[in-house]
């Protein structure tokens, strides 16, 4: 019989040096396993109620007795705070309210993640940085159909597009990927408004440390140092499997 992995985290969001209104909203929930990112779409009305109607709906979950479950239900409460939002901007006379979301769900010895837009997942394993999540944007289509180079992608004029939303259409589409955990592993949730100021060499570099808080901390001073052009949020997450064979073993009779 597997053992269940240990889930601490630590979450930290920020206004950044340019905006008057933090519109990101944060989930960190680990003695559930759930964790969301939600960016609430800049330009548009109520980006930061938007954001929060998504963290709370997520935030209604109950514990899963599998991760499809988990997966089904966070699907259904998605699909809710898309159907309010539509609602809300319709009441307000507006076109759209909207937000990003990026969910890492967790049960048993998998994690499962749902995103819509731009807002990211990385997994950092063996000194290594993965991005799990691929984003909705318009740059990112234009990059992976070889109209642009990485380094073009990062500095066009539709950076800031993205395709999808909750709340920008009748009907909401999520990705969805699931990957296998080992111990030791780290998962990092965060806006664009860090990842728009970092390189992925620069966040491998804070994630080695593998403490949580240490790294949400450094992860948002990052992108303060850099100018923090928007808001910008980060959650990290560190499992840990208690009875690994991996781990250094002190004798009893000589820890005093």
């Amino acid at each position: 019989m597997e053992t269940e992995l240990i889930w601490t985290s630590a979450a930290r969001t920020d206004v950044g040096l340019v905006r008057a209104i933090n519109e990101d909203a944060c989930l960190d929930r680990p003695e559930r396993g759930l964790w969301a990112v939600a960016d609430g779409m800049g330009g548009h009305a109520a980006g930061d109620v938007a954001s929060r109607m998504v963290v709370e709906t997520l935030a209604s979950l109950s514990a899963p007795d599998s991760l499809e479950d988990y997966v089904d239900a966070a699907r259904d409460a998605l699909d809710v705070a898309n159907r309010r939002l539509r609602h809300e901007a319709a009441s307000r006379h507006v076109r759209t309210i909207g937000t990003t979301v990026a969910v890492c769900l967790a049960c048993g010895r998998r994690c499962a993640m749902l995103w819509a837009g731009d807002s990211r997942v990385y997994l950092y394993r063996d000194a290594r940085l993965a991005q799990l999540t691929r984003d909705h944007s318009a740059v990112e289509e234009m990059r992976s159909q070889g109209y642009l180079s990485a380094e073009e992608a990062l500095h066009h004029p539709a950076q800031h597009l993205i395709t999808r939303a909750v709340g920008a259409a009748d009907e909401l589409e999520l990705d969805e990927t699931v990957v296998d955990v080992r111990d030791g592993d780290l998962f990092l949730l965060c806006s664009d408004g860090l990842t728009n100021e970092a390189s992925d060499a620069e966040i491998a570099e804070v994630l080695a440390c593998g403490d949580c808080e240490q790294a949400t901390h450094s992860l948002i001073e990052l992108a303060l140092r850099a100018g923090a052009r928007d808001n910008v949020s980060a959650i990290v997450v560190r499992a840990e499997d208690p009875v690994t064979t991996d781990k250094t073993l002190v004798n009893p009779s000589i820890a005093r």
